[in-house]
């Protein structure tokens, strides 16, 4: 019966480790480390939380309807019901066919603000930012640490990682308009200890100026599960 018992456990964590580890990562130039540090939040940041909901792309349809002459006002009424969120019923004055409309009319996810705002927990000084933990975070980035010197994100279950420069994408349909930032991805696991985690941090700068943190984890901390979410965004 223990052995039964523990099984699920075992499971999950060969599964938080079973990933292809990440190839080693050269360091960060000293230019690269000061993007880091200047995108990075200052104690008591003032942050908003952001959410991400299901949006109807209709970019690449807008183009292939204007291009084999479809019908504006159809293609106007399709727009209308996508703006609310609803995919229109398929009209032929489009001038494609229904399997090229269900194909180029999609769901993505967009990022948009809650309108709730809170004052970021973070402990900073010449070497390391250190996030805390208030409510509306969840835990999710309590304990979570970024060494200055080096870019490393080290997380309370005991392991680290290297950050990757983001590059901009100039895609039409892309999701966010993004200028730079960084991205880390953590995993590992330790069924002794009973710790483990699997982990995308991204530290973004949009176009705009505004900058995005985003944590997604599951994570196992002495055999106790967590899964969570956190995506704020603050101006420097």
């Amino acid at each position: 019966m223990k052995a039964a018992r523990s099984f699920p456990f075992i499971l999950l964590l060969a599964a938080l480790g079973s990933a292809q580890r990440p190839e080693v990562l050269p360091p960060l130039t000293l230019g690269s480390l000061g993007r880091l540090a200047a995108l990075l939040p200052l104690p008591g940041q003032l942050v908003t939380v952001m959410e991400k909901r299901p949006s109807l792309s209709t970019v690449d349809l807008q183009t292939r309807v204007l291009r084999v002459g479809g019908s504006p006002e159809a293609l106007y009424q399709v727009i209308i019901s996508a703006g609310k969120g609803v995919r229109a019923p398929y009209d032929p004055r489009l001038g494609i066919s229904e399997e090229e409309y269900k194909r180029y009319l999609v769901f993505q996810e967009v990022l948009v603000s809650t309108s709730k705002t809170l004052k970021f927990p973070v402990l900073r000084d010449s070497g390391r930012v250190l996030f805390g933990n208030v409510a509306g975070l969840n835990g999710v980035l309590d304990g979570l640490s970024i060494n200055l010197r080096t870019g490393e994100m080290r997380g309370p279950e005991g392991y680290s990682a290297l950050p990757v420069p983001v590059v901009p994408s100039t895609a039409p349909d892309r999701v966010l308009p993004v200028r730079t930032g960084f991205q880390w991805k953590v995993i590992g696991s330790d069924a002794t200890a009973g710790n483990g985690v699997k982990g995308t941090l991204n530290l973004l700068e949009l176009e705009s100026g505004l900058i995005i943190l985003n944590y997604n984890r599951t994570s196992m901390i002495n055999r106790r599960l967590n899964q969570g979410e956190v995506i704020v965004g603050y101006d420097r």
